[in-house]
This record gives C-alpha cells, structure tokens and sequence, in this order.
C-alpha cells in the first residue's frame, strides 16, 4: 500500500503546482511576469521582404469609389493577397495632402487603408487588423519609405513592418505599392504584449495626419519666432519697431523696415536661426554688387501698429506647430495638450492624461529622465532618425509624422512617414543635408524639442547617442549592408516599376534615384563618421542632387502647397501657387517669382532656413503682386486629426455591406508561380506576445489553450484521486 501512498502525494502535488501555475499565469502582469514572445503569423507571410507580393482588389463599383476617394469613407471590398482571399475588407484612400495631391494631378493612384476588423470584429489577416498601402508619390527611389522603416526595426526600434506590393484591380495591373502594417492594435500587441499602454499621433497641422477632431488650418498654428524679442518682452522695448528683424514676427510686431531712400537696407536682426543662408551662420550676407537702393523711399513703411500676436503657435525657430506637439510641458490642464489627446489611438482615461502630463512635464525639466523614457529606444530612434535627416517630421519645421507611446509612464516614439527624408523634404542642399550635424538636428531651437534636446543635457546621455550611433554606422556600412540592401531592392522592383502604369517617375528617373540615395546613405555615413571623431571637415557631395530622389515637387507636390509646382504635357513647370516652391521657369529659362495673388515668390528651402535668394544681377527681384491676400493654393487640402470615431469608425456595417460579397477566406496561402520563395535570414525583431482571443494569430499557444490545460490537468489529478480512494 506504500505505493498507492506515493501515488497520492504525486497526484496531489501535481494538482497544487498547476494552481500555482494557473493562478502566476493570470496574474503574471501584475507580479512582474512577462509573457514570453511570439511572432504574428503576418511577419512571416504578408511582410516577407524577399519578394514582391500580390494584391487584386476586387470590387464592381471601382470607379465610383475612386471619383469619391477625397472623401476617405470605406467601402467594401474582397482583397486576394498572395493566393489568399478574404471577403468583407473596409478599403479608403488615406493621406492628407498627398491625398489631395494625387487629385491636382489628375491622377488616380491614391494610397489606401485597409480595416479587416471594420465590418467583422476580430477579423484579421494572419493576425494583422489594419494595413496601409502607401502609392510611393514623391519618391522616385519607391525605397525611401521602406529603408527608413527596415533600418529602424532592425536597430531595436518599434517600428511597423514593411514590404512591397504588385496591386492589382479586378486583375488589371494598378501599380507598385509599399505595404506598411497600421500603427493600431496588432502593432501595439507585436510590440508591447497584452498591456499596451497608450498610443498617440500629435499634430496640430490639418495637413500633417490623423482624422477625425476636425481641426482646420489656422494661422495659429504658426509662432515666426526667428530670434527676436518675443511678445512677453515687448513691452520693455523702447519701439515695437526696434525688434530686432524677423525676430520680431514672433513677438507679434513687424520690424521697423526703415528708409531705404539713403541706400540702406533695414536691420534685419538676429538671423542666427537660419544656418543656411549664403556667407556665415547667423550673419545676412553682402547684396550682389550693382544693387542699388537709392531711388528707393520706403520711409512710410511702418508696421510698428501691426499685431500678429495671435499667430504663435507654431514657427518657432522655423517650425510650426503648438507646444503639445513639440512635447513641452504647458500645465496641468489636459485641455492644454488638445493636439495629444485628441489625436489617441487608444481609449484614454483621466489617469492616463494625468500620467501624461507628468511624464512632459519630468521630459521638460530632464527629471527623472530613466523613468520618464525608454531611454535606450528613444536614442536608437533618433539615431536612425537624424541619420536619414527627416525634415517632415518632429526634428523638422512641421512636427509631426511620428506617434507617441507611453506605457507605466515611460515614453516612447514610433516612426511614421520617410517618404520625404534623405534630405528630400524642400529639395534641400545636398551639402549642407549630408553635413547635418548629429547634434544639432533641429529645425531652429533645440530647447524647444525635449524630446531629443535631454539627449544633450547630460555628458552621459550624448555619450550613450553617439555610442549607439558609431553602432548604427558600424552595423549598415562596414560590409556595405545598406548598400546591398538598396541593390538588391532595386533589381526586385525594376520588373514592377517597368510594368506599373500608374508610377509617378519614368523607369529612368527611378534608376537615378536609386543611384542617389546609394550615395547619399554613403557620403552621410562618412560624414557621421567624421562628426564622432571629432573633425568638422564637410564631406564632398560632388554632384549629388537629392531632387532625384523625388522631393516635395515630384508626383504632385502637396496640390499647390508646398510645392515646385506640376509639370505640364510639355515638360514646362506650372505654377505651383503655393507656399515657398522653388519659382517656376520662363520659356527664356529665368525665374519667375510670382506674387501673393495666386503664388508666393521663390522661398527656395522652407525648413528652418532663409532662402538662397541666388544672383540678382543688379536688380531686385519681382516680389510680385501682394493684393489679393491669399497665398496662393495654401496648404493643400484641408485634412483632419484625430482618433477614427466617425461613422465609418463604429465597427459595425450598413446593411447592404455584407451583402454580394465573398466572405469566405480561402484556405489556400500559395503564392503566385510567378513569385520566387522566400529565402534569407529573417530581418525583423520577433517581439509580441501570448494574446487570447484571436484565432487567426497563429503561432503561439493562447492564454485560453493554458488555462484549458489547467484545468483539465486538475480536473483529471481529482478523478484519479476519487478512484483510487475506491
């Protein structure tokens, strides 16, 4: 019978031990405990970066819903990706002014937004609830984009999974596409386990992202805080007038223009905002020989009456924006932070703003800054991102295009939109782009991003950035890995962009700009380089012109914004009518600056720097007509912020939506014959975890499958029990 006694501890203790373990499983969270991580099955298939993948879209009413596509309400859809058919699929086109942009042009090759879970809740792809499928507009490289988000993921940071796409509609070719996983609940699940923490995409512009508040352009938005006295100081000075120059269009004055009669110019002030003026930092340079003010008396021209205080907000230090965009701590009124908390892609309590706000508030005054940040991943983030040189971004003179994670306090960033990196935001320099110097990032005052300006605040966390950066560098140039990387995506896209009818570069343009973004990652790798040994030489760019990567100007511009303006059948530059392009060319070859009228003069570089106003041969130039008031085509399209809450939001479908649609997923995941197997090591991190609740994921065993266990264990540990005692 000692042996019957035996069994009985055994079964007894087995049953003990699977309470323990049930009971430390469900709890795990609160007790510290991890889940271990598991990859979604949509890394491995949909985000297989070794082939082109393919998307027919079916759909009978196509046409319909691209005449409506402005509207960016959802439509129904079946989507076969790779073989694999899924019925029931929420499409809209997506983008702001690239959205309206594409229409300006004539064009029909918008982006998309695909929402697998909008009218089935839980539905997924292979676990993936949201996919945008971006149209590569301004991008003749169709790399931009995809390089910046390969490199940041496989540097450690949390950054959406990419790949290429062959779209197809109702079989008919429609274009290359680069597929990018949405920054929504699958993401953050990837990312960061079952306690997501909190997601949001700030921005103050209505061109610049996000949907929903709807929040339209305002001249608030903009602080031209070039340097001058600001408006709290005004009341010191002996003149509104006497502000110093430019600096004084922040303070809520024009700067006294003065007499011109005597032959002078004015005093424009502090410039030492624009480092990218001809002659020296912070210096105006000398006028062309032969120009001559001395006929000219602009003795009257005074704006000493004129207010423009209420457009802070914005251009401080050449950037525009509100100061909860820029992450600065205001107060402790949530109503302060609009931009944040109107723009969260999660469900938001009073306790997550307050916990919020205090984290701005410890990331302004550099406290605490270990628990205030994920401090290793920030750093990875700007390291990469100040690499790539991302003027439509945080560091440059929009903010915005990046979301905001915080989770138990701590923030992070996630990348978002690179299309317009590698120097290509305005068609900058390539030079002064190439020799941006790692430590001064910034578009104008870099005390007005804490986000990247702690980095500087202490000797230790420079060291740590510049450590991480001498990695970076290490990692993607030493074996010329970045470079094998732009070849090898090249010769994969070629066949694609040489059949694609709806590309918005010739197949020329598109091998020119990968040649220059091979040597652009190049010469900014050598440059890095010099910087953290200390030597300050500027590296050679020869001949380089970022313009061939696709700028602004390219595939449309921003619909008469910021733009170069389109060109017409001929091959001629139309006016752009918009807010500081490069001027447009006469038929005799000069440049025409344009007026307020319809178009703003030639700006040239917009981000952070006074415009190269190049040779005036002894003449000023045409400023143009200033009636009218307008500036031209503005800002592009009027966009929308915001979390997605509107009707087309709710999750639920009208009823005819599931109605004549193919609703059955294929079981079939074969790829086309025409598609090569995937090979190669895999390239992005893992990360993720064990989520209950959706069949679809795939490779992990699900919380509910441990629990079952448990309890079956228990359940048999018990019976056995009973019958032995019988």
């Amino acid at each position: 019978m000692a042996s019957s006694k035996h069994i009985d501890r055994i079964c007894i203790t087995a049953i003990a031990l699977t309470l323990v373990l049930a009971i430390l499983f469900l709890n795990g969270g609160a007790l510290g405990i991890t889940a271990a991580a598991a990859s979604p099955v949509y890394e491995s298939t949909l985000f297989d970066t070794s082939y082109v993948h393919s998307i027919d879209i079916e759909m009978d009413d196509w046409d319909s819903f691209i005449e409506s596509c402005e509207n960016e309400e959802y439509a129904v859809c079946t989507l076969v990706v790779d073989g694999k058919k899924q019925g029931n699929v929420a499409i809209r086109a997506k983008g702001n002014t690239s959205l309206s942009s594409v229409s300006s042009m004539g064009s029909q090759r918008y982006s998309f937004k695909l929402e697998f879970d909008h009218y089935q809740t839980g539905k997924t792809l292979d676990g993936l609830d949201k996919l945008c499928l971006n149209n590569l507009i301004q991008d003749n490289t169709m790399m931009k984009d995809y390089l910046a988000y390969r490199m940041m993921g496989e540097f450690g940071v949390d950054s959406p999974l990419c790949s290429f796409a062959y779209l197809t509609v109702n079989g008919e070719d429609w274009g290359l596409y680069l597929a990018v996983e949405g920054i929504e609940d699958s993401f953050l699940q990837r990312n960061y386990g079952s306690d997501t923490g909190e997601l949001y995409k700030p921005d103050s512009l209505s061109f610049g992202g996000g949907r929903g508040n709807g929040k339209d352009f305002s001249m608030e938005d903009f602080d031209f805080d070039f340097g001058g006295t600001d408006s709290e100081d005004a009341a010191d000075t002996e003149s509104s007038s006497e502000k110093s120059g430019f600096g004084g269009f922040g303070g809520g004055n024009m700067p006294d223009m003065g007499n011109f009669g005597g032959g002078e110019r004015p005093d424009f002030g502090d410039m030492s905002g624009f480092s990218g003026m001809p002659g020296q930092d912070g210096e105006i340079p000398e006028l062309p020989e032969g120009m001559d003010f001395s006929d000219m008396d602009f003795s009257n021209m005074d704006f000493s009456d004129m207010d423009f205080s209420d457009m802070g907000g914005g251009m401080a230090g050449g950037g525009m924006g509100s100061d909860d965009v820029k992450l600065q701590y205001i107060d402790d009124d949530p109503d302060s932070y609009s931009n944040i908390f109107s723009s969260a892609k999660t469900d938001v309590s009073t306790a997550d703003e307050t916990r919020l706000i205090q984290a701005l508030k410890n990331l302004s005054s550099c406290t605490d800054l270990e628990n205030t940040l994920d401090m290793e991943e920030v750093l990875r983030y700007f390291v990469v991102h100040n690499f790539v040189c991302n003027g439509d971004s945080y560091t440059g003179s929009m903010i915005h295009n990046y979301y905001l994670h915080e989770k138990d306090g701590q923030l992070g960033m996630i990348p978002w939109d690179y299309n317009l990196a590698y120097g290509t935001f305005q068609g900058g320099n390539a030079s002064g782009t190439v020799n941006t110097s790692i430590d001064s990032p910034v578009s104008g005052s870099m005390e007005d991003r804490p986000m990247v300006s702690w980095i500087f605040s202490d000797e230790s966390y420079t060291e740590q950035y510049h450590a991480l950066f001498a990695e970076f560098v290490q990692t993607w140039f030493a074996d010329g890995k970045l470079e094998t990387m732009i070849s090898d995506t090249a010769e994969m896209l070629r066949p694609y962009v040489e059949k694609d009818p709806t590309k918005f570069c010739t197949v020329e343009e598109f091998d020119t700009g990968v040649e220059a973004i091979r040597e652009f990652v190049t010469l900014r790798a050598e440059a890095v380089t010099r910087q953290l040994a200390g030597d300050d030489t500027a590296v050679d760019t020869g001949d380089l012109n970022l313009s061939d990567m696709g700028t602004m100007g390219s595939g449309g511009g921003m619909g008469g914004g910021f733009d170069r303006g389109e060109r017409s059948t001929e091959g001629e530059t139309e006016p752009s009518g918009g807010f500081g392009g490069r001027g447009n060319r006469n038929t005799d070859g000069e440049t025409e600056t344009g007026g307020f009228d319809g178009q703003m003069p030639n700006m040239g570089d917009f981000s952070g720097q006074m415009p190269d106003m190049g040779d005036f041969d002894g003449e000023m130039p045409d400023m143009g007509d200033f009636e009218g008031g307008g500036m031209g085509g503005g800002f592009g399209r009027p966009g929308e912020q915001g979390t997605e809450t509107g009707n087309a939001d709710t999750g639920s479908a009208p009823a005819t939506d599931n109605t004549g649609t193919e609703a059955a997923d294929a079981e079939s995941t074969a790829r086309p014959d025409s598609q090569s197997q995937p090979s190669g090591e895999r390239q992005f991190p893992t990360g993720g975890s064990m989520m209950p609740g959706d069949a679809q994921s795939g490779g992990s065993l699900s919380a509910w499958a441990l629990i079952g266990i448990s309890v079956l264990v228990l359940a048999g540990g018990l019976v056995f029990v009973i019958l032995k005692k019988h």
